[in-house]
């Protein structure tokens, strides 16, 4: 990624989720592993996504709204115009880092035992920079500054790094405290990031962004359930598969009935009203700022909408926002 240029790159996946209007990139919050991604592409567009996890994709060549699987995703945006310039540099710092371990984590064929261990690497980095030692790589030279210029916790950078191993060798969950946990790795960490930059870390503002960021990953986890399930992945808790009478063969079958679709509508109501809890920090952040995360918290929103209107069928079909989205975002982030 070029440090001086407004263009942003992006890439095809989060999985943590698309859109594409005019001057504007695609959103969606990314699913399973914490951050996930796919072919680099540069694009002319303007993204609008600073933060909080969510999927970028080109106007010139968006995702197929479905069938699945999407080949890659990304949890982490990159800096927009909507940022202050001088954020935009450690805001692409923290994205490289975060994409870069993610990819580890979740892309290509590696065994379990290699992704752990190169990922054991980029935690050896981040011991260095705490003992004041320099960083040898571009990738973490670059952190570093951007560590030092803004006082970044690197616990935080830890954090997601927990997160990105977790993903290498846990594909259950028992129930939504142990789900949160996760989210509290794998996407809580950026928002807190973005908070510090802005100085705007207020006790309620942290607990704010965390829901927001939590519900964002909560809402990619749903949108993407059958891309997770081929990964051998499920996020859905067991206690919530219990509930509702949901098995695991059921989901392989691909089979979509009221059970089911119980089940996804009570998860989709959970990250809803999780995002609403959180919404209110948006008007605490000023100027561009606050418009931007009032974007990101229509675009999920919009999510969870389009996922109701595809009645709860996630196994089939993934739900992205299109050009035909962003007036109502865009009036939804001015107004509502």
């Amino acid at each position: 990624m070029d440090d001086n240029t407004d263009n942003i790159r992006h890439f095809g996946m989060v999985r943590r989720g698309g859109l594409e209007p005019p001057r504007l990139a695609a959103l969606e919050p990314k699913s399973s592993a914490s951050t996930n991604s796919a072919t680099l592409a540069r694009s002319n567009t303007v993204a609008w996504a600073p933060f909080y996890p969510i999927r970028l994709y080109t106007v010139a060549n968006p995702p197929a709204p479905s069938p699945m699987p999407v080949d890659h995703y990304e949890n982490f945006p990159v800096a927009s115009r909507l940022l202050p310039r001088r954020l935009r540099e450690p805001v692409a710092a923290i994205y490289q880092f975060a994409r870069s371990a993610d990819d580890i984590a979740d892309e290509g064929e590696a065994d379990a035992e290699t992704r752990l261990r190169r990922l054991a690497e980029y935690r050896d980095e981040l011991a260095k920079m705490a003992a004041g030692i320099p960083p040898q790589q571009a990738i973490f030279l670059r952190l570093a500054r951007a560590v030092s210029n803004h006082d970044l916790p690197l616990q935080l950078f830890s954090d997601l790094l927990d997160a990105f191993c977790q993903d290498v060798v846990k594909t259950r969950y028992a129930d939504f405290a142990e789900l949160q946990d996760y989210c509290r790795r794998s996407a809580n960490p950026v928002g807190r990031l973005m908070l510090r930059l802005y100085r705007a870390e207020s006790p309620q503002q942290l607990i704010w962004s965390d829901a927001i960021c939590s519900s964002l990953q909560l809402i990619n986890h749903w949108q993407d359930l059958g891309v997770d399930l081929a990964r051998g992945r499920i996020y859905l808790p067991q206690e919530d598969l219990d509930r509702f009478a949901v098995s695991d063969a059921q989901l392989t079958s691909g089979k979509v009935d009221a059970k089911l679709r119980a089940l996804l509508r009570f998860e989709v109501d959970r990250a809803r009203a999780m995002m609403l809890s959180g919404a209110p920090l948006a008007r605490t952040l000023p100027g561009r700022i606050g418009l931007e995360l009032r974007l990101i918290i229509s675009g999920g929103l919009r999510i969870l909408e389009k996922i109701e209107a595809l009645d709860y069928d996630v196994l089939h079909h993934r739900p992205v926002l299109r050009a035909l989205d962003w007036p109502r975002l865009i009036w939804r982030a001015m107004y509502s």
